[in-house]
């Protein structure tokens, strides 16, 4: 009996030797295969690295119950046990890119619309977007989908305005990037030869909260700038291109999106202006990345013939707004090179939306009075006294380009209607006062104590318009409360 004990121990041992070694070769083969990871990795937490030495194979098991489990929580609303059981998840296979996304986005969209707090929300964007940016990326820097959801919450739940806390949001991450990239702008030697203790210091953190490499920001800048990386429209762009420097080419066609899309909101709103009078930033066009818009529109169609119409088309119309904003903001002689360039292109008529024998000014002017009806007065009278508004705003601002430009775009609306409407035959009832009047009235709407305007706002445009100081502010006992002294 003892014998027989022996030899069935000696037989057991020598199947616990050889499972090893054939548990080794399952092992090799489901990795070489893309079946499961069984890897340790490398500088993962304790908690990670022990369920991955000790759950061997079996873990993809426990991530898949799961898996199951999160959805049905999910489908029920229940996202704040939904974000335990997926952090358990990402413990078990930190290579599931999907559990790593759906765990960000429950907490940027589902969790912080929860919190009717503005402040609380952002918390929860936040960390939406640094789970996926500190920590999913770190075990999974290869994928495609990581960066595609990484920008696109920078670009859709942060800079867009779909959110009624989206102000808030842009404020708190322009303030946080102004403490590393003062101004917005990138400093070529601080970012690469830093010497001081206090750029030291930024571009440390830069490296450590932020994952921003410099030499990638300057080469990003570069290519695509200059941009404000105050903004997020800046950031899905760096991270779309770093994702294309890492991804498989097959899969970098949303990336690329994520390129031209963001630089057309960088045009249309990617400059930063601090109103100091309402502690606020506020956005307008930055106009110095035309040309890179344009160029990041001729690469998609290059790399996508498929879809070559459909992003010519939005090409064109980029170009046509992008001669419009330039006319608009005193910038005559880069409009007219845009819109020779649209004429080179794509010709003239209705292929490219130019009429034949049109000049740049009457381009310029019929994007903002298309929809006007010749001999509507109020809606000629309200445009332009929106103009004008928009113009003394800017000019508080000290945006003297734009306020310039806004003002002559007044001026031609206003000397295009008095033209059509002195035509023989016109009627008298349909004539506009003086353009001076116009622009007294405004002044008197935006300068009265009762206008919904900072009073210190209303005080540096008395003064730069060289005002009285109680222009606009109406006499004690006067019978005609709006007019000034």
């Amino acid at each position: 009996m003892k014998g027989i004990r022996i030899f069935w121990g000696l037989i057991l041992a020598a199947a616990l030797v050889a499972s090893g070694f054939v548990q080794s070769r399952l092992n090799q083969s489901r990795e070489s295969l893309g079946l499961t990871r069984t890897a340790v990795i490398s500088n993962a937490p304790p908690i990670l690295a022990f369920t991955t030495v000790a759950l061997g194979g079996f873990r993809g098991l426990i991530a898949n119950a799961l898996w199951i489990r999160t959805t049905e929580m999910q489908e029920d609303g229940k996202y704040f046990e939904a974000v335990q059981l997926a952090d358990w998840i990402t413990k078990l296979q930190p290579h599931m890119t999907q559990v790593w996304v759906n765990q960000a986005w429950n907490m940027a969209y589902n969790i912080s619309v929860k919190f009717p707090d503005p402040e609380e929300r952002w918390l929860w964007v936040q960390r939406g977007i640094e789970l996926i940016r500190d920590e999913g990326l770190r075990y999974n820097p290869n994928q495609v989908l990581m960066f595609r959801e990484l920008g696109w919450m920078f670009q859709h739940k942060m800079g867009a305005n779909l959110d009624d806390a989206h102000w808030l949001y842009k404020t708190r991450w322009a303030a946080m990037m102004e403490e590393v990239l003062p101004g917005g702008r990138l400093n070529p030697a601080e970012l690469t030869n830093s010497l001081s203790p206090e750029a030291i210091s930024r571009v440390k953190r830069l490296r450590e909260t932020y994952k921003l490499d410099p030499v990638w920001l300057l080469d990003v800048d570069n290519r695509y700038g200059p941009l404000d990386w105050r903004l997020p429209e800046a950031h899905v762009i760096y991270w779309a291109t770093l994702g294309i420097k890492y991804s498989p080419a097959q899969d970098q066609v949303p990336l690329r999106r994520e390129i031209f899309q963001p630089m057309l909101a960088t045009f249309h709103h990617g400059r930063v202006i601090t109103n100091r009078f309402a502690k606020r930033i506020e956005l307008a066009p930055n106009l110095d990345v035309v040309s890179k818009v344009s160029k990041a529109y001729e690469e998609a169609i290059a790399a996508e013939p498929d879809n070559a119409d459909h992003f010519g088309r939005a090409h064109r119309n980029f170009l046509k707004d992008a001669v419009y904003f330039l006319y608009a903001n005193n910038r005559e002689k880069e409009a007219r090179f845009w819109f020779e360039y649209i004429r080179k292109q794509y010709g003239i008529g209705e292929q490219s939306g130019i009429p034949e024998g049109s000049t740049m000014e009457d381009f310029a002017l019929s994007k903002v009075t298309e929809d006007i009806n010749e001999t509507s007065r109020d809606r000629v009278t309200a445009l332009l006294q929106g103009f004008i508004t928009q113009s003394f705003y800017y000019l508080a601002l000290d945006d003297d380009d734009q306020s310039v430009g806004l003002d002559r775009i007044a001026q031609r609306i206003y000397a295009n209607y008095r033209e059509r409407t002195s035509l023989p035959g016109t009627v008298t009832r349909v004539a506009l006062p003086e353009m001076s009047e116009i622009k007294r009235n405004v002044l008197l709407d935006i300068l009265t104590p009762d206008a919904n305007f900072n009073p210190e706002f209303q005080q540096v445009l008395r003064t730069k318009l060289r005002l009285p100081s109680d222009f606009g502010i109406p006499k004690t006992n006067s019978p005609t409360a709006t007019e000034p002294r």
